[in-house]
């Protein structure tokens, strides 16, 4: 037998000769049988093994049960809004020790150079010495970014915000902006695969059909499941949010509500979520001047107030970088300037090389950075050279958070990458003692506007405008008779154009006394945009609208600017410096803009 089955593998394979008459249909019978079985039982191990290795690959990955469909863009988000309502039952998402809590639903399945320049924006006092001042643009919905980074994120509303002009915006239902886009920051330059992965984005799962959560064996997957919980209870939040209901303080002060925001109750649950779950590690590395410290007063105040806020003890700092959801870089390029820059020289190279060192020391001491290439980890500057310093260094331009004042999106500023920090300019490192203004009643003047003539905007202003209307008050300098915040105080709207930047500290000025900002800088990402609802208390006006300015402005009717105003009020609480921070103050709202950009990221599983 042995000997057969030898002569016909010979014959298959080895093409012998056959001498014996009717031999060669039987053996060449048998050879095809032998070949058909053969085949059979490669394509049955194939797919078995095609089997085992999806299934490995399953269990691998930890999807978002939050939202189906991230990957594909915003409006496709909530076309499953229907199904997640079939939800019976409380949704808990409270966690012990990694683990979710029951009732908590997962499911798992595969799943720009300009001249350098000292600046200072006390230009409203006329013995100011003409500096620049940072002004901006009116924020487009999709603002242009330059090739070498990501395309811009769609700007996101609640389907209660009132819907934009075109078809489009009639057609498409738009979810919460606080429910970011999952996504594995496509950025240019190499990330390492494993570390920032796209996970699959099943429909919402309920907690009586989730399956059963994965072992949590690292620090990293207790971190990237809380997140996980935290993503479904914004959703659910989100959802079942009645846009009539009215603000319960809970005991603890404030509570977000009405049209100021985009979704109050989205809010309302990622604040929360961010006080119970995010940690910040400060790195250690790097002396003073040049870091862990920052200029507490003037233009550049909330900098080093920021920095500052981080070095002591503050709940959101954790000293155990495993326990950490993001990594903060505590330099100052406000400092780098005064203490590296060579004055009237255009040499910024000493500013990079920092940049670039500091940078370099924590990626070869850490693993945290080549671990997520530098995707979890922030810096912030308001110094209009911040976007310029690091922009230039590939690892931290392309890949990390921003926060930044000079947020001009045709300059690099990525919208769903980066954050827009808002310039509040302290006198003597003080807020004024007195916030708020009269009424519309007691304001007699349409709009003011004083500072110098430097950028794009102001000369058309001036041009149109200076000493060309006594309803439109503009000045280049301040007659030394009227007071700056005085005319503030008695205009219903203060003018706020680019100038060599497109930020602006008039606009936070504006809202500390309660006149509604008129913002002029097409390419300015506004702060807080995630959250804030501008459109509901303040004016954006095009460049090009410029001669028209006080026709815009009349056309709004009494009863509209009173609602502004009154937001305006409602809002300045998130633009306020306290010493300590307090609940929903700027430095609040500046971790939230970094904790909602880590929600939109998922470092990998081990």
């Amino acid at each position: 037998m042995a000997q057969n089955r030898m002569q016909l593998v010979g014959c298959c394979c080895g093409g012998r000769q056959l001498n014996q008459p009717g031999e060669s249909r039987s053996v060449m019978y048998r050879c095809a049988t032998l070949l058909t079985v053969q085949t059979t039982l490669v394509v049955v191990l194939f797919l078995i093994g095609g089997v085992l290795v999806l299934d490995s690959y399953k269990w691998r990955q930890i999807s978002i049960p939050w939202f189906s469909g991230l990957s594909e863009g915003p409006n496709a988000v909530l076309q499953q809004g229907n199904a997640a309502h079939t939800l019976s039952g409380a949704v808990h998402t409270e966690s012990v020790d990694g683990k979710p809590a029951q009732g908590s639903s997962a499911n798992f399945t595969t799943p720009a150079i300009g001249v350098p320049r000292n600046r200072e924006d006390a230009d409203h006092l006329p013995t100011s010495s003409p500096a620049p001042v940072i002004t901006r643009l009116d924020a487009p919905s999709q603002p242009t970014v330059p090739t070498h980074a990501s395309p811009p994120r769609p700007e996101i509303q609640s389907p209660s915000a009132e819907a934009d002009a075109g078809t489009a915006s009639e057609t498409v239902p738009r979810p919460s902006p606080l429910l970011p886009e999952f996504h594995n920051s496509s950025i240019s330059g190499p990330i390492p695969e494993p570390y920032l992965e796209t996970a699959a984005h099943p429909p919402l799962a309920s907690p009586r059909t989730a399956k059963k959560p994965p072992v949590l064996s690292t620090a990293l997957d207790k971190l990237e499941y809380g997140l996980l919980q935290a993503r479904f209870a914004i959703r659910h939040a989100y959802l079942a949010a009645d846009k009539n209901d009215t603000p319960v303080d809970g005991g603890q002060g404030y509570d977000p509500h009405g049209d100021v925001y985009k979704s109050h109750a989205a809010f309302r649950q990622s604040y929360r979520e961010m006080e119970r779950r995010f940690k910040v590690y400060v790195y250690s590395e790097g002396e003073e001047p040049l870091v862990h410290n920052g200029p507490c007063k003037e233009i550049y105040a909330v900098e080093g107030r920021f920095i500052q806020e981080l070095q002591g003890d503050n709940p959101f700092v954790t000293h155990d970088p495993d326990n950490a959801h993001v990594y903060f870089l505590p330099f100052s390029v406000a400092m780098m300037v005064a203490y590296l820059y060579e004055k009237e020289s255009g040499d910024m190279d000493p500013l990079r090389l920092f940049v670039g060192d500091y940078v370099d020391v924590l990626m070869h001491k850490y693993p945290f950075w080549n671990r997520s290439g530098g995707a979890d980890h922030f810096m912030l500057s308001c110094h209009d050279w911040g976007p310029l310093i690091t922009r230039e260094n590939m690892n931290l331009g392309t890949r990390s958070i921003r926060v930044l004042c000079n947020a001009n999106s045709s300059e690099g500023y990525v919208p769903w990458k980066d954050v827009s920090l808002p310039e509040i300019h302290l006198v003597g490192g003080h807020i004024p003692a007195e916030l708020g203004g009269p009424p519309a009643k007691d304001r007699p003047h349409l709009a003011f506007f004083a500072g110098r003539d430097h950028g794009p905007v102001r000369p058309q202003l001036f041009k149109h405008w200076e000493g060309k209307d006594d309803d439109v008050i503009v000045y280049q300098w301040l007659p030394a008779h009227l007071k700056y915040h005085e005319l503030m105080k008695t205009s219903r709207y203060c003018i706020c154009p680019g100038g060599y930047e497109v930020n602006s500290p008039r606009i936070v000025e504006a809202i500390y006394n309660e006149c509604v900002p008129v913002i002029i800088a097409d390419s300015f990402i506004l702060p807080f945009s995630d959250v804030l609802n501008w459109e509901s208390f303040s004016l954006h006006v095009k460049e090009s609208d410029i001669p028209n300015l006080k026709s815009i402005l009349q056309n709004v009717t009494m009863e509209t600017y009173t609602s502004m105003q009154e937001r305006v009020s409602q809002v300045q609480r998130h633009f306020v410096l306290h010493q300590p921070p307090k609940r929903y103050d700027v430095f609040h709202m500046i971790l939230h803009s970094v904790w909602l950009r880590r929600l939109n990221l998922r470092v990998g599983f081990s």
